[in-house]
């Protein structure tokens, strides 16, 4: 079996590459928004609360989960999502190690 493209880059760079494209569509920005304003697990109100159908927006919830930003659990015959506090602070330290990088030392374009 052949390299993939992803092995050619750090760890880093692929998990922040990750976390780019979950964080890609406006889509899962709306679902990220409407779990940090609720703070708690919300299970059919994600669908009531976007202009998605539902089948659309369990293919976004599926994303986010597989991301990391997102864990959900089961209850009864319904699966509860909320935010993966432990992930996002991960993430966050990523996405501000990889912005911090910037040194502003003179203006060339």
């Amino acid at each position: 079996m052949g390299l993939t493209k992803t092995d050619q880059f750090t760890p880093q760079q692929n998990e922040l590459a990750s976390l780019a494209k979950a964080l890609g569509h406006p889509a899962r920005i709306a679902i990220l928004e409407v779990l940090l304003k609720h703070n708690s697990c919300i299970c059919g109100d994600i669908v009531n609360e976007l202009p998605l159908a539902q089948p659309t927006v369990s293919q976004h919830l599926k994303e986010l989960k597989t991301a990391g930003l997102i864990k959900g659990n089961i209850e009864g015959n319904a699966i509860c999502y909320c935010i993966d506090a432990e992930n996002w602070k991960k993430n966050l330290e990523l996405l501000s190690a990889f912005f911090g990088k910037l040194e502003i030392k003179n203006t060339c374009c």
